[in-house]
């Protein structure tokens, strides 16, 4: 068994734990944040997607001794309990982004993070190859698109 220690949406979580476990495991199976979704477990289609100190990392090939004394938001971090969506996933929702909902956790993960590292103004053949990491098997992308680019605007101003 290994230990870790591991903060979660800015809470501290201890464990003793399998050093296979993957971090998507971890925060499904132990935490009961199942907002992160398995979709694939090769890296594939990006439904696991988290932030591992702000950076994003699919947690579906993250070791969770890897993220051991490491800040981690999933998509039930990015907005409290009862308080306003993230502008992103308000963006998702005003613009139609999602069909099933399946992959759109990970999508909306992959999409703060091209904000943080890319900008608030944002094209969409940029989106569109930030994206290549993330499939969606319901739409044909247009909506995820247009929602990633209002998103990123709206992340722009104050809240």
């Amino acid at each position: 068994m290994a230990k870790v220690s591991i903060t979660v949406n800015g809470t501290v979580h201890s464990a003793n734990i399998d050093p296979r476990t993957l971090l998507v495991q971890f925060l499904r199976e132990n935490l009961r944040l199942t907002g992160t979704h398995v979709g694939c477990d090769t890296s594939q289609c990006g439904a696991c997607v988290v932030h591992v100190n702000g950076k994003a990392v699919k947690s579906c090939t993250t070791l969770t001794v890897m993220a051991d004394g490491a800040d981690v938001l999933t998509i039930e971090g990015l907005a409290a309990d009862g308080a306003p969506l993230h502008p992103m996933q308000e963006a998702f929702r005003e613009n139609h982004g999602l069909q099933c909902g399946f992959c759109t956790p990970g999508m909306i993960m992959t999409a703060v993070d091209l904000v943080n590292r890319k900008g608030h103004d944002l094209d969409d053949h940029t989106i569109r190859e930030e994206l290549e990491g993330n499939l969606c098997r319901c739409t044909g992308y247009h909506n995820i698109v247009k929602s990633i680019a209002a998103g990123a605007k709206a992340m722009a101003k104050p809240a």
